[in-house]
C-alpha cells in the first residue's frame, strides 16, 4: 500500500515536527550567532563593520553555492542521510572557529561550515512534502519555519551571553556544543523516508532538473521574494549590534544581544502564517508578510529605544510570514507541476542565501556613509521591490491540485 504521508495526531508527524525543529534550530543558530559579535570581531581583528560581517556573509554565500548540488546529491545518496550528517560536521567545523588566530582563517572555516550545512535546508523542504500529507504541509512547514527563528535566537543569546562574561572564543565554543546536541536529536528521532527511493542520476538529467525549475516563471518569482526578504532581515540585524552599542543606547554586547528575544514572535507568526496559507491561500499571506516587513522597517527609524526593539519585532514577525509561506509555495508549486522538489528547494535557498550574502554585506557601506537612516531606506527600497513581484505572483497561473487553498 502506497504511504500517503503523516498527518495530524500522528506520531510520525510528531517525530518529524521535533527532529525537523532541531535541525533547523542547530542550522540557523551556527549560520547567525555571530551577528552580536560583530562589534567584537572589529575590535579584535581592526576590520570595518563591512568586512566584519563577512564573517556571516561567506558562510551564507558558501551554504547557497552548496545547495545547487545539495539537492541533487541527496537524490542519490537518501534524504535523511544528507540531513543527519550535514549538521554534525558543521557543529565540528563551527567548533574550530574558537580557536582561531587570523582574520582569514576565520572566514576560512566560516565558509566550510556553509557548504557542511547546506544538506540539511536543501533537503527538509523537499522530506517534507514527500513524507508529510498535504492536509498537514503547511502547519508542519510552518513548524520547520519556527525553528529557524528560535535557532535564529538561541545562537545570538548563547554568543551575546558568552561574549558578555568570557570572551567571542567561548561564545563560539558554546554554540558550537549546542548544535551538537540538535544534530544528536535528528540522528535518534527523524524518521527514515518512506516516499523516496535513492537512484543515481547523470549530470545530463541533473542539468535538466535545475533547468525545470527555472522555466516556471511563479517559482522564479518565490526565488526572488525569498532573497528579497532574508537579505532585507540579514542587513538589519547585522548593524543592530553597532547602533545599540553607538549613542544614545551605548549598551555592552551581552546586553544589546536581547534584542534578539525577539525571535520567538518569528516562531509563532510562521506557524500562524502556515495556518492562514491553509484556509485563505499563499497568495494573499505573502504580500502581507511584505507590509508587516515594511511597518518594522519604519519603526526602527525612531529615537526610543523600546520603539526601535518593537520595530525589530514587528520584522521578525513579517519576514516569517513571507519566508514560512513562500518556501512551503515553492516545494508545492514544484511537486504540482512535475518538477524536481529537491532542485526546486535548491535553488529557492540559493537565492534566499544570496540575498543575505550581499545586502548583508551591503548593510555595514550603508551604515558606515549614511548610518541606520541610510540603511533602513535602502532596506524598504528592496522590500516594495519583493511587495510588487508578490502582487504579481497572484496572477500566475494556479496549477490543478484537489480543491483547497493550498495550490500552487
Amino acid at each position: 500500500m502506497t504511504f500517503e504521508g503523516y498527518r495530524a495526531g500522528d506520531a510520525g508527524l510528531r517525530r518529524v515536527s521535533i527532529a525537523l525543529f532541531a535541525g533547523s534550530f542547530s542550522s540557523f543558530g551556527l549560520l547567525y550567532y555571530p551577528q552580536p559579535l560583530l562589534p567584537e570581531f572589529s575590535r579584535t581583528f581592526g576590520v570595518p563593520p563591512s568586512t566584519a560581517a563577512l564573517s556571516i556573509s561567506v558562510t551564507t554565500i558558501a551554504l547557497g553555492l552548496a545547495l545547487l548540488f545539495a539537492g541533487q546529491v541527496s537524490e542519490i545518496v537518501g534524504r535523511t542521510r544528507m540531513m543527519r550528517w550535514s549538521l554534525v560536521l558543521a557543529a565540528v567545523v563551527a567548533g574550530l572557529t574558537a580557536f582561531v588566530t587570523s582574520w582569514p582563517w576565520m572566514l576560512a572555516l566560516r565558509a566550510i561550515t556553509g557548504l557542511m550545512l547546506a544538506g540539511f535546508p536543501a533537503v527538509a523542504m523537499a522530506y517534507l512534502r514527500e513524507e508529510v500529507h498535504p492536509s498537514s504541509h503547511a502547519r508542519a512547514t510552518g513548524l520547520y519555519i519556527g525553528g529557524t527563528a528560535l535557532g535564529g535566537m538561541a545562537g545570538r543569546l548563547v554568543s551575546g551571553g558568552l561574549t558578555q562574561v568570557a570572551d567571542w572564543r567561548w561564545a563560539m565554543g558554546g554554540t558550537a556544543a549546542y548544535a551538537l546536541i540538535c544534530a544528536a536529536v535528528v540522528l535518534l528521532v527523524l524518521p527514515e523516508s518512506r516516499n523516496f527511493q535513492a537512484a543515481p542520476r547523470g549530470v545530463r538529467a541533473s542539468a535538466a532538473a535545475f533547468l525545470g525549475v527555472l522555466r516556471d516563471p511563479t517559482l522564479v518569482g518565490l526565488y526572488l521574494v525569498g532573497g528579497i526578504s532574508m537579505g532585507s532581515y540579514v542587513a538589519l540585524f547585522n548593524i543592530t549590534g553597532y547602533r545599540l552599542e553607538a549613542a544614545p543606547y551605548l549598551l555592552p554586547v551581552g546586553l544589546a544581544g536581547l534584542v534578539y528575544l525577539v525571535n520567538p514572535l518569528g516562531a509563532a507568526s510562521s506557524t500562524m502564517a502556515g495556518r492562514y496559507a491553509e484556509r485563505f491561500g499563499r497568495r494573499a499571506v505573502v504580500p502581507i508578510g511584505f507590509l508587516i516587513t515594511m511597518a518594522g522597517v519604519g519603526l526602527t527609524l525612531l529615537r526610543p529605544l523600546w520603539v526601535f526593539v518593537a520595530g525589530l519585532a514587528v520584522v521578525t514577525v513579517g519576514f516569517f510570514v513571507v519566508h514560512g509561506v513562500a518556501s512551503g509555495w515553492t516545494a508545492a508549486r514544484a511537486y504540482l507541476g512535475g518538477r524536481s522538489t529537491g532542485s526546486a528547494a535548491s535553488m529557492y535557498l540559493f537565492g534566499y542565501y544570496l540575498g543575505s550574502s550581499v545586502l548583508g554585506t551591503l548593510a555595514g557601506t550603508a551604515w558606515r556613509h549614511g548610518g541606520w537612516t541610510l540603511l533602513a531606506e535602502g532596506v524598504l527600497v528592496m522590500l516594495v521591490l519583493g511587495l510588487g513581484i508578490s502582487l504579481l505572483l497572484r496572477r500566475t497561473p494556479v496549477l490543478s491540485t484537489p480543491p483547497g487553498p493550498t495550490a500552487g
